[in-house]
């Protein structure tokens, strides 16, 4: 094990030289090209089985061991956001409206310097190890489930993830069996009204007056509806009218996010979000569409590996606190592979002691200590070494 340490150590620079390059130059979810090209090209470098096109644009690699063994697969994924960047440091994104602002660039970088620390050991390794570099992640119906149509699991024993984590504070690593992070499902409504003269609204049927009005009751469900006792959460992120000033809207344009962890609960909220709707429409005259869909599933850890991960993480170096971690209501679609294959999926913390303030993920001032990323990888190495002894 501290032979794989020191090696990651010594591609330390190289992994951040990664992490910068790809962070000025990132692609949007189902366009990335330059971006799996750069993966592929690296891992054929290092002599690496090599598939591209996975799934759309996935990319995986396969290291194998001098010895048959197990197989362990390690997932990170490179698309980057719709945002533009508001950083002022000197690897800033290249690309207008165009940022890695939820650290992909980083899981990327962190997997990349892996795979090169773990192929100077592949005449001591025990077994299989699948690199898998997943496209499109940030927008459903996402890049891991068709990456699984395409067999990148296939012999896959074991699966492990991390996400660097910028609110945490950089050398603490969250765990946390079972339910970790939430069902991610979209809601696009329209409510048709009636448009008339500002000045007399008696005319018609005000659709902004009623879309207020329906984000105002439809928070009710989660505090009068909901069993108290479980979770969900509505944010309506949209809301459009566009109108002259003196002009009553006759068109609304609704959509926002449900999060939930229990199946039971995101079937009432898709089905008593859409009453209320419908109760706020007939009491005026209006008429509404209503589109939902359903999201990543919640991402469900698996327990004995994710034991197996705190316990070998609290010696890891870097690493100064283990931490079981409340579910965060964020969605992944990590989630798909855990309902093929036994694993886990953890919170690297990425926090600088040095920031005042951590800007949180999706935000155009986001980043992360990139220190966290030699950590990451130590994690993911360490785990996925004893694992291959283990068993």
């Amino acid at each position: 094990m501290e032979k794989l340490f020191t090696l990651i150590d010594k591609n330390y620079e190289e992994i951040v030289e990664i992490r910068r390059h790809l962070h000025e130059y990132p692609e949007l979810s189902f366009e990335e090209v330059e971006t799996p090209a750069y993966i592929a090209a690296y891992h054929k470098e290092l002599g690496h089985e090599v598939r591209e096109g996975v799934g759309g644009r996935g990319v995986v690699a396969v290291l194998r061991g001098a010895k048959p063994g197990k197989t362990v697969a390690l997932r990170a994924d490179f698309d980057a956001l719709a945002i533009q960047e508001e950083n002022d440091i000197p690897y800033k994104s290249k690309v207008a409206g165009k940022m890695h602002a939820c650290g992909h660039d980083g899981h990327t970088a962190t997997l990349l310097g892996l795979a090169k620390a773990l192929n100077k050991m592949k005449s001591e390794i025990t077994g299989n190890i699948i690199f898998i570099h997943q496209h499109a992640e940030e927008v459903a119906p996402g890049g891991a489930k068709p990456m699984i149509e395409d067999g990148c699991l296939d012999g896959v024993d074991v699966i492990f993830g991390t996400h660097l984590w910028a609110p945490t504070p950089i050398g603490e690593i969250l765990v946390r069996d079972g339910a970790i992070m939430a069902a991610a499902d979209k809601v696009e409504i329209a409510i048709q009204g009636k448009g008339g003269h500002g000045a007399e609204p008696h005319h018609s049927i005000d659709a902004v007056t009623l879309a207020s009005q329906f984000v105002i009751s439809a928070q009710q469900l989660i505090s009068r509806r909901i069993d108290p006792l479980k979770s969900a959460v509505l944010t309506i992120g949209h809301f459009e009218a566009i109108n002259p000033f003196n002009v009553i809207a006759d068109r609304v344009k609704l959509a926002g996010t449900i999060r939930t962890f229990e199946e039971s609960v995101r079937t009432q909220m898709e089905q008593e979000l859409e009453a209320v709707l419908n109760a706020t429409c007939q009491a005026f005259g209006a008429s509404y569409e209503y589109r939902y869909t359903r999201g990543y599933p919640p991402v469900y850890n698996h327990q004995k590996e994710t034991e197996f991960v705190a316990q070998l993480a609290s010696t890891v170096p870097g690493v100064e606190q283990v931490k079981t971690c409340p579910p965060f209501m964020v969605g992944e679609d990590f989630a798909y592979y855990l309902e093929k294959v036994p694993g886990t999926f953890f919170f690297t913390g990425a926090k600088s002691p040095e920031w005042e303030t951590a800007y949180p993920h999706h935000h155009a001032r986001f980043n992360f200590d990139e220190r966290a990323m030699l950590i990451a990888a130590k994690t993911l190495g360490k785990a996925t070494l004893e694992y291959l002894k283990e068993y």
